[in-house]
């Protein structure tokens, strides 16, 4: 059976560069209708996470244009990975599959064709993954593939140079469902529901249009939190790193009792100072690093939801779409040879579906 497709789309202040791919969404829809990839009625599902330019406008009009498109508009600006978690859930039991992309329009959409193939041969999860980085600075490339070389080093099961353009079945996403945490980091989740998976690689792209709304503070943000999410690794770092400086102060300790003993002691302040400032310092590193898992444990049992949904531009097209209804049903009634052949197959003619 053909899958009914929804790609997941989350945009935040993106009024710029919508116009630009709204119509190669539509066109990359289109064509995988055609090839018979996805079922007719697949569609896009545009996420407003509490743009303050005119972004929502923009999905507002493109949903009353074309029947192919939705959108959803958080309450207020939830973060890149909540918005994304609130379209997939919703799009869950809508869609056999859905498909997360980025609406700058970097990520090759021909890729998705090579998704939806994967999941026809049995796969639930298909992850598209970035050749090379050729079209990032040196600074930025060189930081991401330190990055996912460090998850992986702390024990995070991630897929290297994915981000979060990938497929997800109606399945894995049921079973995603159930992970509840309110910090959360994609990438590095949906390796942990298991399912069958694989890679799709892909050229990225210039983004096509506006500017990008990660600077470095966010990604850093991100890339923490993508951390202390996925493993606890750096606590025990701060345990080994305690038992070391412990085992050294108890040999410091050794060496000034043998040399006061010995009569070879000689009073200085310069190590004092030295070794006061440096264990200070590793002191505040450590509690700093274990203050934000308790951070985030007490976020965590606030049990607040990860978003708010405020409006849907589904249900005024459903209005919409019983307003072009009726006059054609009034018309069926009036007509008497309708009437009489709706009749004798056992239907009211005058009924109403709402």
């Amino acid at each position: 059976m053909t899958p009914k497709l929804i790609i997941v789309i989350p945009c935040y202040n993106e009024e710029t560069v919508l116009p630009v791919t709204l119509p190669l969404f539509r066109q990359q829809l289109q064509r995988m209708r055609e090839e018979g990839k996805i079922a007719p009625d697949s569609g896009l599902l545009f996420v407003n996470d509490g743009s303050r330019d005119g972004t929502w406008d923009f999905i507002q009009q493109a949903a009353k244009q074309y029947s192919d498109v939705e959108g959803i508009a958080l309450s207020r600006n939830r973060g890149h990975q909540n918005a994304l978690l609130a379209g997939l859930m919703e799009a869950k039991d809508k869609a056999d599959i859905t498909i997360s992309i980025d609406c700058d329009g970097q990520d090759d959409l021909r890729a998705m064709d090579a998704m939806v193939d994967a999941y026809c041969d049995g796969c639930d999860i298909v992850y598209g993954v970035r050749k090379a980085r050729n079209t990032d600075t040196w600074f930025k490339r060189t930081s991401a593939e330190g990055y996912y070389k460090l998850l992986r080093w702390m024990g995070a099961d991630v897929v290297y140079n994915h981000a979060d353009y990938r497929l997800v079945s109606q399945k894995a996403l049921e079973a995603f469902s159930d992970f509840r945490e309110v910090n959360i980091f994609l990438r590095g989740m949906f390796p942990l529901v298991g399912f069958r998976s694989t890679s799709v690689y892909y050229d990225r792209r210039e983004r096509l249009a506006g500017e990008s709304h990660y600077p470095l503070r966010k990604m850093l943000a991100l890339a923490f939190d993508g951390i202390s999410s996925l493993s606890i690794k750096p606590i025990r770092l701060i345990t080994g790193l305690g038992m070391l400086l412990s085992l050294f102060s108890f040999l410091l300790i050794l060496w000034v009792l043998i040399s006061y003993f010995t009569g070879r002691s000689v009073p200085g302040w310069s190590s004092t100072v030295l070794t006061t400032a440096l264990l200070g310092g590793i002191q505040l590193i450590s509690l700093g690093v274990i203050g934000e898992y308790i951070g985030k444990i007490y976020l965590e049992t606030k049990h607040r939801p990860r978003y708010i949904i405020a409006e849907r531009t589904e249900k005024k097209r459903k209005l919409r779409l019983l307003e072009t209804e009726k006059p054609q049903k009034s018309q069926q009634a009036a007509d008497p040879m309708v009437a009489k052949t709706a009749e004798s197959e056992g239907e009211n003619p005058h009924d109403v579906d709402e």
